[in-house]
């Protein structure tokens, strides 16, 4: 199985790294266009380390990039989407578990962070881990149920959905339908919409989620 590796940022404390924040990237992108979120951050989880993966294959379409699963264009982009996150769990899941036992961090003290096909990743993953995580934040990403959805087998981890309104890549319903289906599973769920905002993370989004995070860090 492909082992995932990228950018990573020491904890700005200085001291051994008490918390983990995975930064999973979008679609033809690499790790180091979100290990850039890590400042923002830095100040409420000075304990944490900070990891960016770069996507388990090459982009198809842009091969200086990399993806979590390829993406069908001429077909139906939602078959391709459930068939991918079910395809790149696995490479994943063994990324966290291989974190957590080499480092001593636990999936309590994770924070699992992506953008467009890395939110969609990190929303499909996330909530389908046997232990539940410091938190979830998706930007500009789409929600695909894991197998056991909705069920109480699973556990509850805090969920932060940040979206622009005028996002043409990824529809920005997917989101508010994301928010409607969480909530009515009972999960603790903070959504926002940027407006005026296209595909990318805007000030106010990333403000949104920096209080998310602080307000998960302090339970």
């Amino acid at each position: 199985m492909t082992k995932l590796s990228g950018p990573m940022l020491p904890p700005a404390s200085g001291g051994l790294p008490k918390q983990a924040v995975v930064l999973l990237h979008g679609y033809g992108s690499d790790g180091h266009d979100l290990i850039g979120l890590a400042p923002h951050w830095q100040g409420i989880l000075p304990d944490a380390v900070f990891i960016s993966p770069n996507g388990p294959d090459q982009c198809r379409q842009l091969a200086s990039g990399f993806q979590w699963f390829d993406i069908s264009f001429d077909a139906d982009r939602l078959a391709s989407r459930q068939e991918g996150v079910i395809t790149a769990r696995p490479v994943l899941v063994e990324f966290l578990t291989d974190l957590w036992s080499q480092s001593g961090i636990t999936p309590e003290n994770t924070i699992l962070a992506g953008f467009s096909q890395g939110a969609m990743m990190a929303l499909h993953v996330g909530l389908s881990l046997e232990k539940p995580l410091m938190g979830i934040i998706a930007f500009s990403g789409a929600f695909l149920p894991p197998e056991g959805f909705g069920t109480t087998e699973l556990p509850n981890t805090p969920v932060c959905l940040v979206h622009g309104d005028m996002d043409e890549v990824v529809d920005p319903e997917h989101s508010a339908d994301a928010d409607v289906a969480l909530r009515l599973a009972g999960y603790d769920v903070s959504y926002h919409v940027s407006e005026g905002i296209a595909h990318g993370i805007a000030p106010d989004g990333l403000e949104f989620a920096t209080q998310f995070i602080a307000r998960v860090a302090a339970k």
